[in-house]
């Protein structure tokens, strides 16, 4: 039976490949219309934050039903990872370009490992402390509410600095 630093140890793993497989599948496709409310279709902060948010939803479906009779709180615990990774992202990206003054590719890449580092991290601390099943109805809302933002504002972004695309060229 695995452990359950070995299911984040892999989690973190798999979020990171897939994350970083997950920025070119909306190109590979054909840029099809449906593929883009997983993928990111453009190059905001807003888009890149789908890095995290849906290849750790999807983890935390496996994880949870390996995990779920030894740790009945792991639901919150993934849930609440998944939010607090997913808003790390753009945290993270305005906070060091705005002391920099720019982007750079190898910044941005390590915001979303930190990010990923982050959500596992907090998973991790909470599954085993338990502390958050007295949130699970306002952090699952939170993981739908996220999910229906990122499916409306693929296509239909408001005019907001974090839905701004960033150029390809950098410094």
């Amino acid at each position: 039976m695995k452990s359950l630093k070995q299911y984040t140890l892999v989690g973190i793993i798999f979020v990171i490949i897939v994350g970083s497989i997950w920025h070119f599948v909306y190109e590979w496709s054909g840029n099809n219309f449906i593929v883009g409310f997983f993928f990111p279709v453009n190059e905001s902060t807003w888009e890149h934050m789908k890095l995290l948010f849906f290849p750790m939803l999807i983890y935390s479906f496996y994880m949870r039903a390996k995990l779920k009779e030894t740790y009945p709180c792991i639901t919150s615990a993934l849930s609440f990872g998944i939010l607090l990774g997913t808003v790390s992202i753009p945290i993270l990206f305005y906070t060091y370009t705005g002391i920099l003054g720019f982007h750079t590719t190898i910044f941005d890449i390590a915001t979303f490992i930190v990010s990923v580092l982050i959500a596992f991290y907090v998973t991790y601390t909470f599954t085993l402390t338990s502390r958050l099943n007295f949130c699970y109805p306002f952090l699952t809302f939170g993981i739908f509410a996220f999910a229906i933002c990122f499916f409306m504002f693929t296509y239909f972004p408001p005019a907001l600095g974090i839905f701004t695309q960033y150029s390809n060229s950098y410094p």
